[in-house]
């Protein structure tokens, strides 16, 4: 295994996880985990950015979005999966973050900017939302990771990060926190199943890791595809056709689906034919996770006892981080 790199990757525990987070980061963690020290942080605290009035749907869901980690082929051995509630380090770094960032900074920040406008927050928009991109910094900086599997969308918090360490390595006088970089998955962000926006939780418009067949069947027969496609003899286009951004995403033959577009656009081939593959493709791909996931979703203790041995040792080790900062600025490190 390759120590040289650190890889940080997380999900907020507000639902089971989806095609979307498969196809955009989870799929390539699998990869990633036998390459690199690679550490995945179950985001419960920003999960209750926006969930603050209902914490039931964040505790809910943290043991679900273990099962589907596990299910999906994060190996504990390899990834240690950890807690952010159970790290106390995150949250002081985020106090300390705090004092060199200023509002304007974070209002500027188009990726919260969208998400505060999506959520119609408008003046009931929480303090903690607002600042999650810092919180988000300190998650990375405090495992000194300095490889991040994100969407697009998330560059703009890549680089709130950067700046922060560049800002506190000039404070303290030492390089104590190191730069990252992101790695974008060759799908960033996958559709919702209705062809609008993206795959969301919030938006009900995803396809579960854990969905059955008959959940695929009635999602592939419902996505939408050419509107003037009305003949199988008719030219149709694949640029915004649901099927075929999933079939891009999801099928192991890109040149069957090359094939399959060029047909489509010249005249001949149906939408049903199109949805017939994707959803072959689909069982196929979810059949295998669904199968692990109902197994270790009657093990919440074993899940439960995983989740503590990672973060136990994670605490370790954004503490050293804390430190080093602390010491940095001159700040007593009492124990």
């Amino acid at each position: 295994m390759n120590t040289t790199h650190t890889i940080l990757t997380g999900d907020r525990p507000t639902g089971p996880l989806h095609l979307g987070h498969y196809v955009g980061s989870l799929r390539q963690r699998v990869s990633l985990q036998h390459q690199y020290r690679q550490f995945i942080l179950i985001a419960d605290l920003q999960g209750l950015t926006d969930n603050g009035s209902n914490p039931q749907k964040v505790s809910a869901n943290i043991l679900e979005v273990m099962a589907d980690y596990l299910a999906a082929g994060i190996d504990p051995t390899k990834t240690m999966i950890c807690l952010q509630s159970a790290l106390p380090a995150l949250a002081e770094l985020s106090a300390l973050y705090m004092n060199i960032v200023t509002v304007a900074r974070v209002a500027r920040n188009p990726t919260v900017k969208n998400e505060i406008a999506q959520k119609g927050f408008s003046r009931a928009l929480p303090v903690g939302f607002m600042a999650y991109p810092i919180s988000q910094a300190a998650d990375i900086t405090a495992f000194q990771a300095d490889r991040i599997p994100v969407g697009d969308d998330q560059l703009p918090m890549i680089e709130q990060t950067n700046e922060i360490v560049h800002k506190m390595n000039n404070l303290t006088g030492a390089p104590v926190l190191r730069h990252c970089q992101a790695l974008l998955s060759p799908v960033s962000r996958l559709p919702g199943i209705d062809g609008s926006a993206k795959m969301s939780k919030s938006l009900g418009n995803t396809l579960l890791l854990s969905a059955s067949e008959q959940d695929i069947h009635r999602a592939v027969s419902a996505m939408y595809t050419d509107p003037d496609h009305l003949r199988v003899s008719d030219p149709g286009r694949v640029e915004g056709n649901v099927v075929f951004t999933y079939l891009d995403a999801c099928h192991p033959d890109p040149h069957k689906v090359a094939q399959m577009k060029a047909h489509y656009q010249q005249g001949g081939l149906g939408d049903r034919a199109c949805k017939d593959e994707l959803e072959n493709c689909l069982q196929t791909l979810l059949a295998p996770i669904r199968a692990r996931r109902a197994q270790f979703a009657g093990e919440s203790d074993a899940l439960l006892a995983l989740l503590k041995q990672g973060s136990e040792a994670a605490r370790d080790i954004t503490q050293q981080t804390l430190d080093a900062v602390k010491r940095g600025l001159g700040l007593p490190v009492l124990w």
